[in-house]
């Protein structure tokens, strides 16, 4: 397995954790390879990761190496198999996004309302799961249900959040999956200190056009 992307799951774990985007040993990373899976391990600190201690999956979520995998790997699996360009999940309890479902979402097919441009182009829609208990495999089910009905719609999903844990967002690289996750908790935060009007449909149409927002 790659040196350089062991190294890069932990770099990212560690900048979300100065940041304050995850605490204590909440919150982890995966990763797709070409021959499995790479998770951060169960209970582990994303601000302290040992890239050799990072846990390697076949394809079929048998682990090969490293400390236990996290439980939410079962979850991870569900929205690589719902979304096939995805290739890096982050799940985090993000602070002002698990705020944002204890004072109460926008709605529940949009958490937040398009208020601002890189919301509409980096993040997109991001509905609402409805609680369970940490690691309930039925959260699986209905986040790739989620996934599903989005891409048929014409508006793919890069995020879904689960009511009072805190999100899961996915794309191509960690980086990339990264920028989603601070985007839409920098979006939460704004939400709550102010509640903006939303964009208008023809902004909304222009970034469409000039910038393919998927929204």
């Amino acid at each position: 397995m790659s040196a350089a992307l062991r190294e890069e799951i932990c770099r990212i774990g560690a900048s979300l954790f100065a940041r304050g985007y995850v605490h204590a040993t909440a919150g982890n990373i995966s990763v797709r390879t070409d021959s499995g899976f790479l998770i951060t391990p169960t209970d582990a600190c994303l601000g302290r990761l040992d890239p050799a201690r990072l846990a390697e999956l076949d394809a079929e979520g048998v682990q090969r190496s490293g400390d236990r995998a996290s439980k939410t790997l079962a979850l991870h699996r569900r929205i690589y198999e719902a979304d096939p360009e995805a290739r890096c999940v982050i799940h985090t309890h993000a602070t002002h996004l698990v705020a944002l479902t204890l004072a109460g979402v926008w709605s529940a097919d949009d958490i937040l309302p398009p208020i601002t441009p890189y919301y509409v182009m980096k993040v997109g829609h991001v509905p609402l799961v409805p609680y369970h208990r940490p690691g309930d495999p039925a959260v699986g089910d209905e986040v790739a249900r989620r996934i599903g009905s989005m891409r048929a719609a014409g508006t793919p999903i890069r995020a879904v959040m689960l009511d009072r844990l805190g999100p899961n967002v996915w794309h191509r690289s960690p980086a990339e999956a990264s920028a989603v996750l601070e985007e839409l908790e920098e979006t939460a935060r704004l939400w709550l200190m102010t509640r903006p009007a939303p964009l208008t449909p023809a902004q909304i149409d222009e970034l469409r056009a000039h910038f393919g927002a998927r929204w």
